[in-house]
């Protein structure tokens, strides 16, 4: 007997931004082309008042059979929220969605974590000691005390591209490398790609943190004596990834297919590409967790929440990865 199609958890977000919205825009498209359902994990009165028809479940296992006639809702404690004015009073609740999400995955509930965008500062103000979304799943995917190494990756445009580092100031970019993250880095892009996009023997490109990729020492050394030596060790281990190459070209090389992922070393080095390309379809996948985590490539978007209007594409697409992703991982095991 088949097992169980399982449903995908997502989070509400920031309840004054569009998560809510997008999430009954999703469910229209979702349901409309036959996709995985999906269950959102929120307080009642957040999701009703985004004007759409719910299914209130007390469970992840009612979540399939509620998504045919409504969007499943299971509810949490927490008061209504208001379009487009932020309050930090909600971060507890908005934290609360996130564990539960990654709770029902981790025990078998559900295939994987989509999560609606967030706004960090708010959540600070609240005593939220994360520097984003990625870190607090890396600690609640900890096993004895030890956390695993995230990975951000964006995918669109027809691009893959995964940051060494993520969010922290560009002043610290350079200090904060080393041939040891790298190899760490590669080491888990390799599985992934293997494990959750089907990929036999992935191609990865990997990107210099210079101008032309230092220009051969001329503008900096630390493609020769960081990057590369990572490359050469990655290779040792039967990886397939090129030496830094120039950022402004490797972009396009990975676009003629000659990498399947790029690592870029910073950032907006990775972003940039991503959002120019498709700006409101881009998918934001964590890989190095132990379960399957797709967010829509934005931000919570208060003024489009506050009007009414917002564009679910973002969050399609990350729903449909993660389909896939749980699909592909089910078939890898």
């Amino acid at each position: 007997m088949a097992a169980p199609v399982l449903p995908l958890a997502m989070t509400m977000g920031d309840p004054a931004g569009v998560g809510p919205l997008i999430s009954f825009k999703a469910y229209d498209t979702v349901k409309a082309q036959g996709g995985r359902a999906f269950y959102v994990i929120a307080p009642r009165e957040v999701m009703a008042a985004a004007g759409g028809r719910i299914a209130l479940i007390n469970n992840p296992s009612e979540a399939g059979r509620a998504f045919v006639e409504a969007l499943p809702v299971l509810a949490i404690p927490g008061g209504p929220a208001s379009p487009g004015k932020p309050d930090p009073a909600s971060a507890p609740v908005v934290i609360e969605s996130i564990r539960l999400a990654v709770e029902h995955t981790r025990g078998g509930k559900a295939a994987a974590v989509v999560t609606n965008p967030i706004a960090k500062a708010l959540l600070y103000r609240a005593g939220f000691r994360h520097p984003g979304h990625t870190e607090y799943l890396a600690e609640l995917a900890a096993d004895d005390g030890a956390a695993p190494r995230p990975v951000m990756m964006l995918a669109g445009g027809g691009l893959r591209v995964a940051l060494a580092t993520i969010h922290r100031p560009l002043a610290s970019v350079v200090p904060s490398l080393s041939t040891e993250l790298i190899v760490e880095i590669g080491l888990i892009i390799d599985a992934a790609l293997k494990r959750d996009f089907g990929l036999a023997r992935p191609r990865i490109g990997l990107c210099g943190v210079n101008p032309h990729a230092g220009e051969d020492g001329e503008i900096g050394r630390e493609e020769i004596e960081i990057i590369n030596p990572a490359a050469v060790k990655l290779r040792a281990r039967t990886i397939d990834i090129s030496d830094a190459r120039p950022g402004d070209t490797i972009f396009h090389e990975a676009r003629a297919g000659r990498f399947d992922a790029v690592i870029a070393m910073y950032h907006d080095q990775g972003l940039i590409p991503v959002k120019t390309l498709d700006m409101w379809g881009g998918v934001n996948v964590t890989l190095g967790l132990p379960f399957i985590r797709t967010s829509p490539d934005h931000g919570v978007a208060y003024d489009a929440a506050a009007a009414g209007v917002a564009k679910a594409e973002s969050l399609i697409a990350a729903i449909r990865m993660a389909d896939e992703m749980a699909h592909a991982r089910a078939a890898a095991q």
